[in-house]
């Protein structure tokens, strides 16, 4: 009998995961001691985030040469990325109304341990969007690539983009020589992929084993809530949207199969970043729209992300029996529209917004965030599906919206992902003359 389905990245990866399961919950000691392999994993890919993401911004807007269009395909997709996360907050907060995952547990919230977020709402203090953008510019030009700050390397590659879109012909061998260090650097990736399954089955282990699956039991019903408001999102809200520009969305799951997976082994969607800005190319989407948007998106298009917070915030508020309005709830959604992209960038993100939200609106008890402490590891693995669907979902709204997506390229490659390796990549839509 052949084995030769084991080869498949994305068998390799669930059969990781289920294994890493089984030993953090039989033996859950040797699980937590399995961390490192998740977190060296991790660490492999980030590495890799900051010069991928520079040389294909680079490469992909000097190559498309209208340096107008570049700034209407950011437009577009800040824009989309801001109606779409503000509809996530406000599904959340509908479903955290509806369902109540909260209601009846009267918890008393001075009997709860408040040094246990300590490091969450110190962090918070110094969340301003004042702050925020200063952040987006580095100190010295080759900071963000050690931080792996996406922003900060977005907006350096732009400027480098735009300068060698002026220096005209003398440009080009730098932009061809860059060309070349980019399929360099995703063949390193490549090489690091393999790790995948044994980063996948550490990371999962140490989850089941540090954590155990008995914790999912006593906040049961948060975590059902926020499961069933993420497939919900994903399916009635984006699955129309993917429908709008002629992709249907389990066949877009089904050819980023390997990239979920992968993402649910390891609780972080920035590992699949690399692999996402290959595929989403590959499908028919120009390398200048897919170098800027799924970077940007990374930071403003966290869809998962934006359900956890309403859904959390509204959770702690019925746990500790805080009574708030109608026109409470409103200002709470006002104030994570901002909050929700100050964090974006920040280890422990999820929590440090909220703690600054609840800060803000100084209704919802702070120290209620202990409660969500425990099982914020299991629903960090659907936050970051969803924001990986909702990113690949919002590439190609953009490709569609500039007239650019091969419609025809992306059903071959649906209908087979191997066909997209003897394809030619999508030419650059032509530039219109800007003498006219």
């Amino acid at each position: 009998m052949r084995l030769g389905w084991l080869k498949n990245l994305y068998v390799q990866v669930l059969v990781a995961v289920v294994l890493g399961a089984l030993l953090g919950h039989f033996w859950p000691h040797a699980g937590e001691s399995l961390k490192p392999l998740g977190d060296g994993f991790i660490k492999l890919i980030k590495m890799m985030v900051a010069p991928v993401v520079f040389t294909t911004v680079v490469t992909g807007i000097a190559k498309m040469g209208d340096l107008k269009r570049v700034g209407r395909v950011g437009l577009k997709a800040f824009l989309y990325f801001e109606v779409v996360t503000t509809g996530a907050l406000a599904i959340g907060l509908l479903v955290g109304e509806l369902v109540q995952p909260g209601s009846g547990l009267s918890v008393d919230v001075s009997r709860l341990d408040a040094k246990a977020i300590e490091g969450y709402t110190t962090a918070s203090k110094s969340l301003t969007t004042v702050d925020f953008l200063f952040n987006l510019i580095p100190s010295s030009l080759v900071d963000p690539f050690t931080k792996g700050d996406i922003l900060q390397i977005l907006l350096v590659a732009v400027l480098t983009s735009v300068a060698l879109s002026k220096m005209g012909k003398a440009g080009e061998g730098i932009v061809h020589a860059l060309d070349k260090v980019g399929h360099l650097l995703f063949g390193m990736v490549g090489l690091i992929m393999r790790l995948a399954p044994l980063g996948a089955f550490g990371a999962i282990a140490f989850t089941v084993g540090k954590y155990g699956v008995g914790t999912l039991v006593g906040l049961g019903q948060l975590i059902g809530t926020f499961y069933g408001t993420a497939l919900l999102f994903v399916f009635i809200v984006l699955g129309p949207i993917a429908r709008w520009t002629g992709v249907g969305l389990l066949r877009l799951l089904r050819y980023l199969r390997d990239e979920l997976l992968l993402v649910l082994g390891t609780s972080s969607s920035e590992s699949a970043l690399p692999r996402l800005l290959v595929k989403m190319e590959a499908l028919g989407c120009p390398k200048s729209v897919v170098g800027l948007v799924v970077p940007m998106g990374y930071s403003f298009n966290l869809d998962g992300t934006s359900i956890y917070l309403t859904l959390a915030s509204l959770f702690v508020a019925q746990a500790t029996g805080t009574h708030i309005s109608l026109g409470e709830e409103l200002a709470l959604l006002a104030v994570l529209l901002l909050t929700s992209k100050g964090a974006a960038a920040v280890t422990g993100g999820g929590f440090i917004t909220l703690a600054a939200t609840l800060s803000a609106t100084g209704r919802i008890p702070v120290a209620g965030l202990v409660l969500l402490l425990g099982v914020d590891r299991f629903m960090s693995e659907v936050r970051a599906l969803t924001n990986l669907v909702g990113n690949a979902v919002a590439t190609l709204v953009v490709s569609k919206w500039e007239g650019s997506l091969d419609l025809e390229r992306a059903r071959a490659v649906l209908a087979n992902p191997a066909a997209a390796q003897q394809l030619e990549p999508t030419p650059e839509a032509p530039a219109p003359d800007a003498r006219t």
